[in-house]
């Protein structure tokens, strides 16, 4: 028998399959439509690697075996092609983007066809082209007319290394994302949409679909529904303060007020002996990090501000604090501190001497002392002594609302989606501003604004985007008045163009809508997308918001863009996470010009379950090969 010769072989088929249009799908006539996606790639490296392989290979596989089942199998692929990971290549390598782009999605491309994939190359999308990003322009538009886009002034994330804001999915540990550069905090305008409008669907929607119970867990933590009371405490100087709590029947022991740093109303409740001090105090919290900020182990800072409020259980005065433990992004920004039964209150009482009464009387007497946050039945309560904990978060909610001091509230960790960039690789935002008629967005005619080249496209830093030094992208003439206007110079997130482009692929060949109505009613939602589980609360989370908007606006009949999604696992060689710092990294190219396509799918698909991955060895790869040439 001939042994198997791989360099003979894989290239005469790939080329009888791309002539005869092996993989292309009539989309129109399908009479079994299966939709089957991979995440497409940024083309942000010199090339793919191994890990694109294993994940494609694996969703490819299955995409066989439904085709060998009679499905019409769609499988397109494209290239997530804008954003500041292909942008920091560029300017890493010392390109400009849109010579580099071009340059990478062909050697991705012809890495993915030499991998010998079902990919249909007639409808392949680039987030980066004019005539995609046209209508990603087309979505925020839509999103902008629906009241879903504002623009407002708010702390912001801001990477001093990349120079941009990120949105709160784009901080992990207090890191940026892209570069694990520490954030700080800053105050800017900017633009957002309103995803926390879809908090409770969001939630609401994994009933609807067959999603991994890892990222329905990610998920659900990260938009963090927290059912409660909103509570208003009378403060003696200035407005009345509101707080957040889960635990209303700890009321009666709250013996101070905290507020954030940045919360609006510090200044009129802040006594004018105790203004330095705050001022001080807000501007050294400015400069840490929000991981910093609330890390339990740290040792609790604040200052009193020298005011008082009212406690409305009890009639009690208690003193207002700023501490840096409280952040603005949470709840209202404010919180009433029970030390008795708070971890986090309870040392930071210990550290400023503040009261500590005890409301909640444990099960059984605690061997060392500390904050009992448990269940239990209420003491030092008035009327609600002997009440149960459960019954009396119900009961004191009442009471208040009764009173008109207070309600029964939810709150949610999640945040509106903060998708303005301040740089240069991505698409114009289609605003412009004018004195006269202010925010005007741009007739949909127009689109697309197009990304002028500019040579130095460098990041400025000092907080707008480098289009902003462009005089001939930023004077235009207002749309509605003729007048003269400016254009928005910011750059949507590379996370709006990824949170639609599955909708847009069956219909790539249209340039008159974004949505073919028939297509898209025939393949979609996505029958099977492979992913990896870092997106679960980033693209996945914002695929589903942008879904379920475009749905609510009429353009698609359905809410869930992903019937099923599953997560791939991570391939590691010698026992370590790849990269080029470990000099471990593992280029698919070499290993297909030595072993062959075929042989690098197989061994990497019997590394182990698919949503595990496994660990990468020369000898592993060997043993396939022997197989295959006993096949």
């Amino acid at each position: 028998m001939e042994r198997y010769d791989p360099r003979a072989i894989e290239p005469k088929w790939q080329r009888i399959w791309a002539e005869s249009g092996i993989y292309r799908v009539d989309l129109s006539r399908a009479k079994r439509p299966f939709y089957n996606l991979v995440e497409f790639p940024y083309p942000s490296a010199e090339a793919l690697h191994v890990g694109h392989v294993y994940t494609y290979s694996g969703a490819d596989t299955y995409g066989r075996y439904r085709r060998l089942r009679g499905d019409d199998v769609f499988e397109p692929i494209g290239f997530d092609a804008f954003g500041i990971h292909s942008e920091n290549h560029a300017l890493r390598v010392g390109r400009h983007p849109m010579e580099l782009t071009v340059e990478n999605t062909e050697r991705y491309e012809r890495q993915m066809k030499e991998l010998g994939t079902l990919f249909d190359w007639t409808h392949t999308v680039d987030t980066s082209r004019p005539e995609y990003y046209r209508w990603t322009q087309w979505v925020f538009l839509q999103l902008f007319k629906a009241g879903l886009a504002y623009r407002a002034k708010a702390p912001v994330n801001w990477c001093p290394s990349c120079l941009t804001v990120l949105a709160n999915e784009q901080v992990v540990g207090g890191l940026c994302e892209r570069c694990d550069t520490a954030v700080v905090q800053k105050e800017m305008e900017q633009w957002f949409l309103r995803i926390t409008a879809y908090a409770d669907r969001l939630l609401e929607g994994h009933a609807k679909a067959d999603f991994p119970a890892t990222t329905v867990t990610l998920q659900r933590n990260w938009i963090g529904r927290s059912e409660g009371a909103e509570i208003a405490f009378r403060a003696e100087a200035g407005p009345e303060i509101r707080v957040f709590t889960t635990r209303p029947d700890t009321l009666f022991g709250a013996t101070y007020l905290v507020l954030a740093p940045e919360h609006p109303i510090v200044a009129q409740v802040t006594t004018p002996d105790r203004r330095a001090a705050v001022a001080a105090y807000a501007e050294q919290a400015r400069t840490k990090r929000e991981l910093e900020r609330v890390a339990a182990e740290r040792e609790k800072t604040g200052v009193f501000t020298g005011g008082y409020a009212i406690n409305p259980a009890n009639g009690e005065r208690i003193p207002i604090w700023v501490a840096d433990y409280v952040l603005m992004g949470y709840g209202t920004g404010a919180i009433m501190a029970v030390p008795a039964h708070d971890e986090r209150d309870y040392a930071f009482a210990r550290a400023h001497a503040l009261p500590i009464r005890v409301v909640i009387a444990a099960p059984t007497p605690a061997e060392v002392p500390g904050a009992y946050t448990g269940e239990g039945v209420l003491v030092n309560s008035g009327p609600f002594d002997g009440m149960p904990s459960q019954e009396a978060r119900a009961a004191i909610t009442a009471w208040l609302q009764e009173r008109g001091q207070g309600r029964p509230a939810v709150t949610y960790r999640l945040r509106d989606w903060l998708i303005s960039r301040q740089r240069y690789w991505g698409p114009p935002i289609p605003i412009v501003y004018c004195d006269r008629c202010g925010i005007v967005p741009v007739p949909e005619e127009e689109l697309p604004v197009r990304l002028p080249y500019v040579a130095d496209y460098r990041p400025t830093g000092g907080g707008a985007s480098p289009l902003a030094a462009v005089p001939e992208f930023v004077h235009t003439t207002c749309p509605q008045c003729g007048g003269p206007a400016r254009r928005e110079t910011d750059v949507s997130d590379t996370f709006l163009d990824s949170a639609w482009y599955f909708l847009r692929y069956p219909s790539s060949h249209r340039d008159d809508v974004a949505f073919d109505p028939e297509l898209t009613r025939k393949w979609l939602p996505v029958d099977l997308y492979a992913g990896g589980i870092e997106h679960s609360t980033l693209h996945h989370l914002y695929a589903r918001f942008i879904t379920m908007a475009l749905h609510d606006l009429g353009y698609l009949p359905f809410e869930e863009p992903f019937k099923k999604l599953r997560l791939h696992g991570l391939i590691i060689k010698d026992g370590a996470k790849m990269s080029k710092s470990r000099g471990n990294v593992v280029n698919p190219d070499e290993y297909i010009r030595r072993y062959g396509a075929d042989t690098l799918r197989l061994y990497l698909l019997f590394l182990g379950p698919y949503e595990e991955g496994g660990d990468f060895s020369d000898a592993g790869i060997r043993g396939i090969t022997r197989f295959l040439n006993r096949v």
